[in-house]
């Protein structure tokens, strides 16, 4: 039976013989798309019923087969805008052109077809898990050096160890830089497995040596290509995931640096003491090589490589000269930029990209001065009787930071979603981080008074802190993202990466000579000198647009500049 639709006649499409349009369905009839995929369409005709049999919605959406031209038939209800006595009505009011820009580019969301939610779901858990064994094949020497040095064969002591492991973060924080950059002229799914394959074999390989130059070449190489990882997981959330729900899935991919801690102890360290060194090595290699076929398999770049639509698009501005030569007819080509120009332009020459990154610095230097010096704290200072005692009263740092980047991301997404779109995004996320950042400082300034008898108060103590330290550490990568477009996130991120490591660095001997020369409470007004220095950074980005937010609001803003000149 026949159903009636109300349509604009801008919709009542007829599909010329012989012909299919790429955009139509498997039917040739269009999709069904959400709001800000649809064409505008005159109010004059907007009124205009036709009729049409029901149409296969497009597969990422879930939408009725009615496309509604305007709000009048929201309800299902004809229009009754006022006519002008001449069979048509009038124009209904517009909304202000920046408003619906940015409201509709940056917050709207659509509904997704189940089969899209499970497929999404799929490439998610591929980058969980992945970037989880990048830390397994990361941290394998960390657990296997002990019995190394524990074997008469290979005769190496504490020094020889830390110097393998000395090379590490220098490479990888290069790495981290270089990879971002360079990788965004490649597929982020296939860098991502491969990079994890190849950190696979070097583990394996390292295990086969016997001399100190043989596992420093490999280590070094391994470092290289970690920073691989992170990159490309960004580039990938922010194709997937729209603004109003990436922070939450963020937060959500965040666990998976306290997933790949926790398992590397239990797989390399437990290899290594039960089956000898060369396995703790071994066994995350395999199941590097494992994994990273799971990743090659079921991650793909962005949904439009399985035939689904964008989940947010980022509409290109054309100049002047651009829309003159359309109308001309002129055929125009965007111009591409290098991937140098493309680093320069987009990353470095952004403030607020330098603003995260210096913010970045300062928490790195807070994160990487509580792991390597709150167990030293606690016997020197506090007394503690030996390191297992120190380290089981610090290890609810990880627990904490689960929890905390978890709950960072949500809350995020969900002062964004109430903002409405009239606000910026990262502005939003960026209040998120301040407010992280006070609950730092607070929870260190509480460890500094908590007296050694209270250990439970301790953990709970160092659970807080990390609780409140790993939301920021998530949240700025996340904001670096969203402040540049899709072709610049990896860029954007290994730049950061970079910075964040220098800062990591910092942490390492410069606090060492504090510790040293000034005492215990100089290291802790550093700490909290570094909280108050971030949130001076962050101070002017509280009402930060995204990239998407801007491009919309630019677009708005030229379109009506060309109507304001056809006017006059």
């Amino acid at each position: 039976m026949m159903q009636l639709h109300f349509k604009s006649q801008a919709q009542c499409f007829r599909r010329p013989s012989g012909s299919v349009p790429k955009a139509l369905g498997l039917n040739g009839r269009l999709p069904i798309l959400p709001h800000r995929h649809r064409p505008s369409i005159p109010p004059s005709t907007a009124s205009q019923p036709c009729f049409t049999s029901p149409s296969l919605p497009h597969p990422l959406l879930r939408s009725r087969n009615t496309i509604i031209p305007n709000a009048s038939y929201a309800a299902g209800q004809p229009s009754e805008q006022p006519s002008d006595g001449k069979g048509h009505q009038e124009p209904a009011p517009q909304q202000p052109q920046q408003q619906q820009g940015a409201s509709a580019q940056a917050v709207e969301q659509p509904q997704y077809s189940g089969q899209f939610i499970r497929r999404r779901l799929l490439v998610f858990i591929g980058i969980v898990i992945g970037y989880s064994s990048y830390y397994l094949t990361r941290n394998s020497l960390t657990y296997t050096a002990p019995v190394m040095v524990a074997d008469p064969k290979l005769g190496m002591d504490i020094t020889q160890v830390g110097a393998m492991t000395s090379i590490f973060p220098i490479a990888y924080g290069m790495s981290k830089f270089v990879s971002g950059v360079l990788g965004a002229k490649f597929s982020p799914a296939v860098l991502l497995a491969g990079g994890l394959m190849s950190t696979a074999l070097i583990n394996i390989a390292f295990g086969f040596g016997t001399s100190l130059a043989w596992f420093c070449f490999f280590w070094a190489l391994n470092g290289t290509l970690q920073g691989v990882g992170g990159p490309c997981c960004a580039r990938i959330l922010t194709t997937w995931f729209a603004s109003k729900e990436r922070g939450t899935y963020w937060g959500m991919w965040n666990i998976a640096h306290n997933l790949g801690g926790f398992a590397a102890p239990l797989v390399a360290g437990g290899f290594a003491k039960s089956m000898g060194w060369q396995w703790g090595m071994w066994a995350p290699g395999i199941i590097g090589l494992i994994v990273g076929t799971f990743v090659l398999i079921a991650c793909k770049d962005k949904p439009q490589d399985l035939g689904y639509p964008p989940v947010e698009e980022v509409k290109e501005v054309k100049s002047k000269e651009q829309i003159e030569k359309e109308k001309k007819g002129e055929k125009v080509e965007q111009p591409k930029q290098s991937i140098w120009a493309a680093l320069v332009q987009n990353v470095l020459k952004n403030p607020f990209i330098w603003g995260m990154a210096l913010t970045y610095f300062m928490i790195y230097v807070v994160r990487q001065g509580v792991t390597s010096w709150f167990v030293f704290y606690l016997i020197k200072a506090k007394g503690v009787e030996d390191a297992a005692q120190a380290g089981l009263r610090v290890s609810g740092l990880e627990l904490g930071g689960l929890c905390g980047s978890l709950l960072a991301g949500k809350l995020s997404d969900y002062l964004i979603s109430k903002s409405g779109g009239r606000e910026g995004t990262v502005g939003k996320r960026v209040q998120v981080v301040m407010l992280y950042t006070v609950g730092i400082a607070a929870a260190l300034v509480c460890f500094q008074a908590v007296p050694a008898s209270m250990s439970a108060l301790q953990w709970l103590n160092v659970f807080m802190i990390g609780f409140f330290l790993y939301g920021p550490q998530m949240l700025i990568g996340l904001c670096g993202a969203e402040l540049v477009g899709p072709d610049s996130v990896g860029a954007s991120e290994g730049f950061l990466g970079w910075i964040a490591y220098l800062g990591a660095a910092n942490a390492g001997i410069p606090l060492s000579i504090i510790v040293k020369d000034y005492g215990w409470s100089a290291y802790f007004s550093t700490l909290l000198a570094a909280c108050g220095l971030a949130l001076v950074l962050l101070w002017p980005m509280m009402k930060l647009p995204s990239q998407v937010q801007r491009v919309a609001r630019r677009k708005a803003r030229m379109e009506l500049e060309e109507k304001n000149a056809k006017q006059e």
